[in-house]
């Protein structure tokens, strides 16, 4: 085996040691002059030092900027510690250096990398201990060795072992311990229902039929709770249908004709025009985020993309969007229980995650969102979405008796094993140990170029259908498919990453960037050629027919189930709900004072300020096809997306988001109706039309097997339903994720549940994208309107949070939000305003420094002109809903007067000079400058 180690130049500045060094200050550890980071490669193979030494000066390093050491370590001063992945862990820069290795004819068989870092300094062991189990590597994935003594492990062999589990004769406590010895997350009713069928199939079950059965049947890919009647509302009150019917009735109800997939694919879809759909799925990968943060998100990013690849034929993804809710990054490690990450922790690999893998795909990340409170301290929740472009006519999918089973893309590891079973549970103190092998491990490279591939089988119609393997691996994908028509599969035929995995293993294995496709045999060997031409792996497992799910190793059966069971018989408990009353009334507060210190506060916040620091490592300008960019001008932020799908068409789609965990504290069913109206302002904001509207829906809750948060969750999903039926804008696609909450440890094992929390992601298509409009003021002298009503409903908002104030989370006046939106998409169509932004987190003040950031341009407002009885402190910071500021031209004041006057509307200033200046009459309650509002707000997170 031969050893090669490479670093930057000693006389070379390292950005990423540098972040690093940044990283370990946070932590209190100021001894630390010089950081090396060096990157380590272990090769196997028929090679000759001579040969090494071209192929790292071929392949590995940058002269340049690097130098290296062969069978020795570079000569560095310092304490080190090298870090490697863990045997059977998926090392995606390995494997890629070994198939370009072997592409130059280097006769490669193994690989492996790690990193070995060198801190130059005063630095204890302890220091170093803490810096290596807080920044540098997760215990989950990553093992320290000496880096001189790595081996390759030798690949276990499996010998073939069919496990049979009795059940047929077991007790109820014998039941619910094979489920829970097996992570299968099944409730005593399902192992009770698994035990009827196999003493109605008269045998015991298999491990591998287990498995799948509690992959079908889990929360995260059955959606139990969702589809489960609802038991009573209040006494003497029976409430029909399930949480579910509220989401899909609204679209049935609302009847859209561009609506062409909902809740009926991996992600829903609309016209785009005659010819093409867009796609849109949004996804969360909260649990595996908490306990390995850049990988969960990653995979998340990677899954949400292939369910793109997996809607209809194959859509291509053209943007990806993420909405993050963190903990509080200044919590005191000491504070958190064993197994929990730090949210600093959590929230740099998060970001990495997606970054990472959007960028390599070449995917645009467009838009989002990041909420930080403490309740997220147990439970990040990580929403990653994905908007594709396909042809109308490749949305239909089937599959027919005697198809073939493909197997494409990346090879079948440990890596995922359980994830949906994991997911469908709570975190605990030993989910580290327990949950390994649930986190995924990402390889972008691989899903971009079965991406390219994929798109060009599907364009010469070599299969009739396709899906990812998601959630469940091979047992989700090909029991979907196969559910109506049945398959065999031969599940020894699988490429693998490794040796040793056992039949069961293989079947519901997560490992990454793997689809599944239905193809005709006649087809079998123009597919072969087309992926053998881009070398990405296709492999034939299995056949398509005999109405039974049947799964062979080695020609021995070791599954055999009814699809009919499978599919449809999991049992739906009933739900029950204890009945809350929610704080609605005004708050009662001494009058604010000191209005400019306030305003300074907020926007320095952690929820308000810039997100700049996360979107200046995202590419957004990849394809092509970005239009609104996060941010407008240099500084002020978008409130939506704007990205052209077809580069030879002015059709634009534009995006919007809208999330307030902070409203769902306090009143569930307000704080859905607030994120549905400010997804819907967002979108309008950017120039989206509300009249070909859709939603996405995704929710996430704590332990709904509690009755109250179970009536949180019925509350919140009313509220979709009145409010998608108000707004005419129907859901086409949607997630749920349950059960988020932490378990302590110790006497009692207190449940620490998040809020209530729901993101809806809204789409509209545009006819042109000159119709898109940006937030920043433009000039000089024009004037300034504010539409809206303005309410004492302080629950919830930034301005409750500083002063610790409680109040009522602001109402949806359904009826007049939906008449001011739709004239809002006819004032941005006439091309009547010069900007426009939505007010929300904040408020007034909030929402006009904003608009003043880009240009350094500056207004002067009186609010005495807002027609109300508000004192000056409610009105500057209110989070009234359904509420906007616009700038609009002397020429067309008389426009936009007519096209108002049924809906409230203030001509409250003009714009001028280079600082915001708030009166009341003659008082001066605010004169800022611009630049310092800025300078507030830009520094508010810094990492």
């Amino acid at each position: 085996m031969f050893f090669v180690e490479k670093g930057i130049k000693k006389n070379i500045e390292n950005p990423r040691a540098n972040s690093l060094k940044e990283d370990i200050f946070l932590l209190g550890i100021f001894s630390i002059e010089r950081i090396w980071i060096n990157e380590i490669f272990y090769l196997e193979g028929t090679l000759s030092i001579s040969a090494i030494e071209k192929l790292t000066k071929e392949v590995l390093v940058d002269p340049s900027l690097e130098e290296y050491s062969i069978n020795k370590l570079l000569r560095r001063k310092g304490k080190s510690t090298t870090i490697v992945y863990k045997p059977g862990v998926f090392d995606g820069e390995g494997e890629t250096l070994k198939e370009v290795a072997n592409s130059l004819n280097y006769k490669v068989s193994k690989t492996k990398t790690g990193k070995r870092y060198i801190f130059k300094g005063k630095i204890s062991e302890k220091d170093l201990e803490t810096i290596r189990n807080r920044i540098l590597m997760n215990d989950l994935i990553q093992m320290t060795v000496d880096p001189m003594k790595v081996e390759f492990p030798h690949p276990s062999v499996y010998k073939f072992k069919k496990n049979i589990i009795s059940i047929r004769k077991a007790t109820d406590k014998e039941l619910i311990d094979i489920s829970k010895k097996g992570l299968l997350a099944l409730t005593l009713e399902e192992m009770k229902s698994i035990k009827q069928y196999f003493i109605n199939e008269g045998r015991e079950p298999t491990d591998l039929e287990l498995e799948t059965i509690a992959q079908t049947w889990s929360e995260h890919c059955c959606h139990k709770t969702f589809k489960s009647p609802i038991k009573c509302v209040e006494p003497g009150t029976i409430k029909k249908g399930s949480l579910f019917k509220y989401i899909k009735g609204a679209t049935e109800e609302i009847n859209k004709s561009n609506v062409l997939l909902s809740f009926s694919d991996n992600a829903g879809a609309i016209e785009f025009n005659n010819e093409y759909a867009v796609t849109y799925k949004a996804e969360t990968h909260n649990h595996p985020s908490a306990l390995e943060p850049y990988g969960g998100a990653e995979t998340g990013v990677g899954g949400v993309i292939r369910d793109t690849m997996g809607c209809g034929l194959g859509a291509k993804p053209i943007a990806s969007t993420d909405i993050f809710c963190f903990g509080d990054p200044k919590t005191k490690r000491k504070k958190l229980p064993p197994g929990v990450l730090h949210p600093q922790r959590i929230v740099r690999g998060v970001i990495a995650g997606v970054r990472d893998y959007g960028n390599k795909m070449g995917i645009p990340t467009v838009g989002g969102a990041v909420y930080f409170d403490k309740d997220f301290n147990y439970n990040p929740l990580i929403f990653v979405g994905s908007v594709g472009i396909i042809k109308k006519k490749h949305l239909k999918k089937e599959v027919r008796e005697g198809d073939i089973i493909i197997a494409v893309g990346g090879k079948t590891g440990r890596d995922g094993i359980h994830g949906a079973t994991f997911s469908s549970l709570s975190l605990d103190e030993l989910s580290q140990d327990v949950s390994g092998g649930a986190v995924q491990i990402g390889n972008p490279i691989e899903e971009k170029k079965m991406l390219d591939v994929q798109m060009v089988a599907k364009d010469k119609n070599l299969y009739r259908a396709v899906t990812d393997c998601g959630a469940g691996g091979f047992s989700s994908a090909i029991g979907e498919l196969g559910e109506k028509v049945g398959a065999t599969v031969n599940l020894e035929k699988a490429p693998l990453k490794y040796q040793g995995l056992s039949y069961w293993e293989i079947w519901v294995s997560e490992s990454q960037e793997r689809m599944v496709l239905a193809v005709p045999p006649e087809n079998l060997k123009k597919i072969k050629e087309v992926f053998e031409e881009e070398n990405v792996e296709l492999t034939v497992i299995g056949k398509f027919g005999g109405e039974r799910l049947i799964l062979k190793y080695n020609r021995e059966t070791v599954g055999d189930l009814d699809p009919d069971f499978l599919f449809n018989k999991v049992p739906i408990p009933e739900k029950s709900i204890k009945i809350k009353k929610y704080d609605r009334k005004p708050s009662s507060f001494k009058p604010l004072v000191e209005f400019e210190k306030t305003l300074l506060k907020i926007l320095s916040s952690k929820n308000i300020g810039s997100r700049r620091w996360i979107t200046e490592q995202y590419d957004h300008e990849v394809q092509g096809g970005s239009v609104l960019k996060p941010f407008c001008g240099k500084k002020s932020p978008s409130d939506g997306a704007v990205i052209r799908p077809l580069l030879n068409s002015k059709k634009a789609v534009v995006l919007g988001f809208g999330i307030n965990p902070a409203y769902g504290k306090i009143d569930p069913y307000r704080m859905a109706a607030s994120v549905i109206e400010e997804s819907l302002r967002n979108l309008v904001s950017a120039g989206g039309n509300i009249e070909n509207t859709i939603l996405l829906d995704n929710f996430c809750f704590g332990d709904v097997s509690n009755e109250e948060v179970f009536s949180d969750l019925l509350e919140t999903t009313e509220a979709c339903y009145d409010y998608a039926k108000i707004f005419k804008t129907p859901f086409i696609s949607g997630k749920d994720s349950l059960n988020n909450f932490f378990t302590m440890q110790g006497n009692g094992k207190k449940r620490i549940s998040i809020p209530p929390s729901l993101l809806i992601s809204s789409m509209s298509v545009i006819d042109d994208y000159n119709y898109s409009m940006t937030s920043n003021f433009k000039g000089e002298n024009n004037y300034i309107y504010l539409i809206g009503e303005s309410k004492n409903e302080l629950g919830g908002s930034e301005l409750s949070r500083i002063l610790g104030i409680k109040g009522m989370v602001p109402e949806v006046n359904g009826k007049l939000a939906y008449k001011t939106l739709k004239k809002l998409s006819i004032g941005n169509r006439n091309k009547f305003f010069l900007s426009i932004h939505d007010l929300s987190e904040g408020g007034l003040a909030v929402g006009l420094s904003e608009m003043t950031f880009s240009n350094n341009i500056g207004c002067e407002i009186d609010i005495s002109l807002i027609k109300t009885a508000l004192r000056n402190d409610i009105l500057l910071f209110s989070e009234s809903n359904s509420r906007f500021i616009i700038e609009v031209e002397e020429a067309n004041i008389k426009a936009v007067e007519k096209l108002l006057k049924d809906i409230p509307h203030y001509n409250i200033g003009k714009t001028q000079g280079n600082s915001l200046v708030i009166k009341n009459k003659n008082k001066t309650l605010i004169n800022i400058k611009a630049d310092k509002l800025s300078e507030k707000w830009e520094g508010a997170v810094k990492w």
